[in-house]
């Protein structure tokens, strides 16, 4: 295993050189050195408005929504005590997805999709909330069985909407179901979700430990775990109804990221979660950086090329692993 210092040293390094790729890269081609320039108040007008109104957002809301999803992951895998879990596994994602784009059906655009994308993975975090619960306590199995059954309804939602779509909204509510970020314009609010919510992850790491042990012996060393599953459930769906807010739905980095990070540093989450989003931040910002450059000038969705990344990667952990 990675001495942890070591470890987060390295992916502070890897962080920032996919966030320097992604600002040096794409159609109008920006050298390190009018990247300085630039962040120093220079350059022309065309590499000052590429970079500061195109560029430097949307590399910031990559890094901001991959943290936020593998931040997710590794908290889901805890609380449901399996390693399959994702942020999209209790329907906060498909919610989401029905919301924006019952809106989008309506013609509404801006603000108002991310409005509805919010409000959609908060109503589906409350329903799913409500029904798990059974004379006032929840449980793994149960927050599990309720949240693909809802995942489930609204995949048949989904589906209904996008065929009595018409064509000329169509095309955007699928580019934005397979993740996308071209319009992701204002990263402040993911950002501010994602220090606040590693901040508080990082408080229960040591409850984490011991949970991710068992119930049992977590009760027996004095960890509340009546409380702790609540918590945990709200402060995942609220780091994944942010990540689909800015981006759609971006599959696998909440997947795989918790689990390559526990192959080579363990289970400590005092490391595991700030490691998982420095990891998780900069898989999605590379991945973008080759969905806007890898066929440019046409623009792949970003879920695709987490996917095309997460599935040999996820199948190889698994072999690994022993199944």
């Amino acid at each position: 295993m990675i001495r942890p210092p070591a470890l987060l040293a390295g992916l502070t390094l890897l962080s920032g050189t996919c966030l320097g790729a992604a600002l040096i890269s794409g159609s109008v081609n920006i050298s390190p050195a009018t990247l300085w320039a630039l962040m120093l108040g220079g350059g022309d007008t065309l590499q000052q408005t590429v970079f500061f109104e195109l560029r430097l957002p949307r590399a910031l809301s990559a890094f901001a929504v991959g943290g936020l999803l593998a931040l997710a992951g590794a908290l889901m895998q805890v609380l449901l005590r399996n390693p399959l879990a994702d942020p999209y596994i209790l329907g906060v994602s498909g919610g989401a997805a029905v919301a924006t784009l019952s809106a989008m059906l309506l013609g509404l655009s801006g603000a108002v999709l991310s409005g509805a994308a919010f409000g959609g993975a908060l109503f589906t975090m409350l329903l799913v909330f409500a029904l798990a619960r059974r004379r006032g306590s929840w449980t793994p199995v149960r927050l599990l069985l309720t949240g693909v059954v809802i995942s489930s309804g609204w995949a048949a939602l989904i589906g209904f909407i996008l065929a009595i779509s018409p064509d000329t909204t169509l095309r955007g509510m699928l580019f934005w179901l397979m993740g996308d970020l071209e319009f992701a314009a204002n990263p402040a609010e993911a950002w501010g979700v994602l220090a606040l919510g590693l901040a508080v992850a990082l408080t229960l790491a040591r409850d984490l430990n011991v949970l991710s042990r068992g119930d049992l012996q977590a009760r027996a060393l004095g960890v509340p775990v009546a409380a702790l599953f609540p918590l945990l459930y709200v402060i995942a769906s609220l780091l994944t109804a942010a990540a689909v807010t800015l981006a759609g739905a971006v599959g696998f980095v909440g997947l795989i990221v918790p689990h390559l990070l526990r192959l080579v540093a363990g289970g400590d989450h005092r490391i595991l979660l700030p490691g998982a989003v420095l990891l998780g931040g900069s898989l999605l910002t590379a991945a973008d950086t080759l969905a806007r450059t890898l066929l440019a000038p046409q623009q792949l969705p970003v879920g695709v090329l987490t996917a095309l990344l997460g599935v040999p990667v996820f199948l190889y952990l698994l072999n690994r692993r022993g199944g």
